[in-house]
């Protein structure tokens, strides 16, 4: 029996070895190949959470399709939104099929949603205050989530590579378009200005905390550490957040913005950015569902789930 044992963990040690010189080689790994668990988990963990930021990150914008201040303006907006619907549906898609051996689906995913063991991201808990809110996500929420996915886009995993080059072309086009609207109103009235500035003020440490916190915590190795060892990113939170800084510090100041941090400056010694923490405290009570909007936004989804079910119903049987 130990003979029998032994002999098996050699294989998985052989099987772990080829798995990590494929990875260091540049191979992508597809659904159907040999992966460690760790590699999945970690997989199902980063995919099913971007899928569902996809589809709770458009409740916000959907807000204001009824609001936007032109029929242009409404139609772009809403056009953003469908499209983040449909980044959320393939990426739930390429987590589908990593779930399938512990015999789990998309409802399950959903489920956990429901039951709060699926997170998203912090910044889609936020309230969308006024219009130049609804322009703030467009331009630097996903020029945050541009930053950190084409980070991913040479992933070990063949699949999620794949549909992030569809996503993050689209997401250009979304940080375009938040763009327009924030210098739209730049270039009108006192009032207007003023708008944009409080939407920064309220939505700046939401933003630092996009990222994540900086380092691993107490328990051991972090997400971050994981997804880094196993090449499916290449950047720590803290270098996302830099690179944040260094791109949208400069354009934020020139539209006469005040960064809601007196402490921000460039170390030029160390090249980096040093700046005020967010409340971390308040990051993990925001992610699990106990931010502004978190309960509004996850019955609106849930009820738009049930009543929707003869439909995939339907698709089932099809």
């Amino acid at each position: 029996m130990a003979g029998l044992m032994y002999a098996e963990e050699a294989v998985e040690a052989e099987k772990l070895q080829n798995f990590i010189e494929r990875i260091e080689a540049g191979d992508k790994i597809e659904a159907d190949d040999w992966m460690p668990e760790e590699y999945r988990i970690a997989l199902i963990r980063l995919i099913s959470m971007h899928g569902i930021s996809e589809i709770m990150g458009a409740l916000p914008e959907k807000e204001w399709v009824p609001k936007a201040p032109s029929l242009r303006r409404k139609l772009g907006i809403m056009a953003k939104v469908q499209d983040e619907m449909g980044h959320g549906q393939l990426l739930l898609r390429v987590a589908e099929d990593l779930l399938k051996p512990y015999g789990k689906n998309r409802d399950d995913l959903m489920q956990d949603l429901f039951k709060g063991d699926l997170k998203f991201h912090n910044v889609f808990h936020m309230k969308t205050v006024t219009w130049a809110d609804a322009g703030l996500i467009g331009w630097l929420v996903d020029g945050a989530a541009i930053i950190t996915q084409t980070n991913m886009l040479g992933a070990s995993y063949g699949p999620y590579a794949r549909a992030l080059q569809r996503i993050c072309a689209e997401e250009v086009f979304h940080a375009q378009h938040g763009e327009a609207i924030i210098m739209a109103l730049a270039e009108g009235t006192e009032e207007q200005k003023q708008m944009i500035q409080d939407a920064l003020n309220r939505w700046w440490d939401a933003l630092l905390m996009f990222f994540g916190p900086a380092s691993s915590d107490t328990t051991g190795q972090s997400k971050q550490d994981v997804t880094i060892k196993y090449k499916i990113r290449t950047k720590t939170n803290e270098q996302f957040r830099q690179e944040f800084f260094n791109k949208y510090v400069p354009r934020i100041l020139s539209l006469g913005l005040t960064i809601p941090d007196p402490t921000l400056k460039y170390n030029e010694e160390e090249e980096r950015w040093e700046y005020r923490q967010p409340d971390w405290n308040e990051f993990k009570k925001i992610i699990k569902n106990e931010g502004p909007r978190s309960q509004a936004r996850l019955n609106l989804r849930r009820v738009s789930y049930e009543n929707n079910a003869w439909v995939r119903e339907a698709l089932s049987q099809a």
